[in-house]
C-alpha cells in the first residue's frame, strides 16, 4: 500500500517505519523538504535531526505534504494538533478526496507554555474539524490516546489495553482496524466509539494522559477498559 505519514516528528517517524517495515512504500510529507533537510536539531526531545533519521531509513522518502499525499491511498496525520489544517491545507484538498485519513493529531495548545491546554475543546474536536475542511476525506481518529512506540508496538504493554477509533465512514474504519491490526492490536481491543464526534472524548482524555505521564515518569503506560461481563 502506498502510505503517506505527515509530519517529521517523533510520531511520523515511528509511523513510518514500522509501515516501511511491514512492506508499505511509505513517504514522510513536510512543508518544506529543504527546511527539514537543514534542520541540525530536532523539534522532537531526544530525537536526531531528521536527516540523521532519514539515513538510517533510505527507503522512506522525504515529499512536500502536497506530493507525499498525492502519491498515497491512505494518509496519516500526525502533525501537531494546532498545525493540523495548515498541513492538510497544504496536502490539498484533492489529494486528500476518497482516501483514508488517519488523525494521530491531539488539540494541545503550548502557546500559554506548560501545561498545555485543549484548542478546541469540549464543542468541537481537531478530528471534527478536519472531516468539516475535507468533506470527501474519509477520517478516522485514531492512536492519539498512546505514546508512539505502542501504537506500533501494543505488546510493549503487557496484558490488555485498548485502541479507540471513531468516524463517519463504516469502510473507513474497518480499514483502519486491519492496519492496526497488522501492527499487533488484537481486533477485540480495538473499540469503535461511533462517529467522529467521539473524538472529542478521545482528544479530552490527554490532559489525564499528561498528568500521568508526569506521575509515573515516563509514557510506557495505556488505558484499558474493563467490564464486568
Amino acid at each position: 500500500m502506498r502510505i503517506a505519514v505527515l509530519g517529521t516528528g517523533a510520531v511520523g517517524r515511528t509511523l513510518a517505519d514500522r509501515l516501511a517495515g511491514q512492506g508499505h512504500d511509505v513517504v514522510i510529507g513536510t512543508r518544506d523538504v529543504d527546511a527539514t533537510l537543514a534542520r541540525t536539531e530536532s523539534a522532537s526531545p531526544g530525537q536526531p535531526p531528521f536527516t540523521a533519521w532519514q539515513a538510517e531509513h533510505p527507503r522512506i522518502r522525504l515529499l512536500t505534504f502536497a506530493a507525499a499525499a498525492g502519491h498515497a491511498e491512505t494518509v496519516f496525520n500526525a502533525t501537531s494538533g494546532m498545525g493540523a489544517l495548515r498541513a492538510l491545507q497544504a496536502a490539498g484538498e484533492a489529494n486528500l478526496a476518497g482516501k483514508v485519513l488517519i488523525d494521530v493529531s491531539n488539540a494541545l495548545d503550548f502557546s500559554g507554555g506548560m501545561p498545555p491546554v485543549l484548542k478546541p475543546v469540549n464543542t468541537d474536536s481537531v478530528g471534527e474539524q478536519i472531516q468539516r475542511a475535507f468533506p470527501e476525506a474519509r477520517v478516522v481518529k485514531a492512536l492519539n490516546t498512546m505514546n508512539c512506540q505502542i501504537m506500533v508496538d501494543p505488546a510493549r504493554i503487557p496484558g490488555e489495553h485498548n485502541a479507540f477509533i471513531c468516524g463517519d465512514d463504516a469502510a473507513a474504519k474497518a480499514a483502519v482496524t486491519e492496519l492496526l491490526a497488522s501492527f499487533g492490536w488484537p481486533r477485540e481491543a480495538i473499540i469503535d466509539l461511533g462517529d467522529i464526534g467521539a473524538s472529542r472524548g478521545t482528544e479530552m482524555v490527554l490532559l489525564l494522559w499528561l498528568r500521568l505521564m508526569q506521575a509515573f515518569g515516563d509514557a510506557d503506560f495505556n488505558f484499558a477498559v474493563l467490564r464486568a461481563s
